[in-house]
């Protein structure tokens, strides 16, 4: 059976609004997170500003096995952590805490590997100026990468709203919700079709919206 287009509006619009939340809200805390934790692992890598081998292999260990582990894997281990944060394990709200959970070490990933991108010279000018920690950071490291983070962010926000579709598959709420329970579960493939060219175009607008800041702040 099909549905009309003003129903399939009726269960799309709510889903699309869904989805927006689970996205934002976990891009959110993403780089909350995630910004932090690349520039721990630049500042102690070997080539960082206060470089600790031992220190940064451990940290690039845990950030490493949190890259590797399938989504849905993930967003079934840590059910009780969902639990605990927002006081249950189903709906769009609980989606939030695996989609960050996934996202952070893939982000802190991409953020090294952007501040790792800047000239070594701008960093000793900056400590022959008398600037250095967070004073290096702020006035130097993310000033000069800061197209390459946008280039980070946009993949990011783009993996996330991935994930999102696969946490709407088991219970995330959303799109993907959506897609499975009525276009996959009911043959109601109009629906499920629709559902994933909203999640195109949504997609293709973060990534044009991301080149295009990007373009904008790179000054080379």
């Amino acid at each position: 059976m099909n549905l009309d287009w003003s129903e399939l509006a009726e269960l799309l619009g709510p889903a699309c609004l869904e989805t927006l939340q689970m996205v934002g809200l976990a891009t959110l805390w993403t780089v909350l997170a995630g910004l932090p934790l690349g520039v721990a692992l630049f500042s102690l890598s070997p080539r960082g500003l206060r470089p600790v081998g031992s220190v940064y292999k451990v940290l690039g260990l845990i950030v490493n096995v949190g890259r590797s582990v399938p989504f849905i894997l993930l967003m079934l281990a840590i059910i009780p952590l969902t639990r605990l944060l927002v006081g249950t394990s189903i709906g769009s709200a609980a989606a939030v805490v695996p989609l960050a959970v996934s996202a952070v070490p893939f982000f802190a990933r991409l953020v090294e590997s952007s501040l790792l991108d800047v000239d070594p010279g701008l960093i000793e000018a900056s400590r022959a100026m008398g600037s250095h920690g967070f004073g290096t950071v702020s006035r130097v490291l993310i000033p000069e990468s800061l197209p390459s983070l946008i280039r980070g962010l946009t993949v990011t926000v783009v993996a996330i709203i991935g994930y999102s579709a696969m946490a709407g598959a088991i219970g995330g709420g959303g799109l993907g919700a959506v897609a499975v329970r009525y276009g996959y579960q009911r043959f109601q493939y109009d629906t499920m079709i629709v559902a994933v060219i909203i999640l195109v175009v949504l997609v293709q607008l973060i990534q044009f919206a991301g080149d295009l800041v990007s373009r904008h702040l790179d000054r080379r």
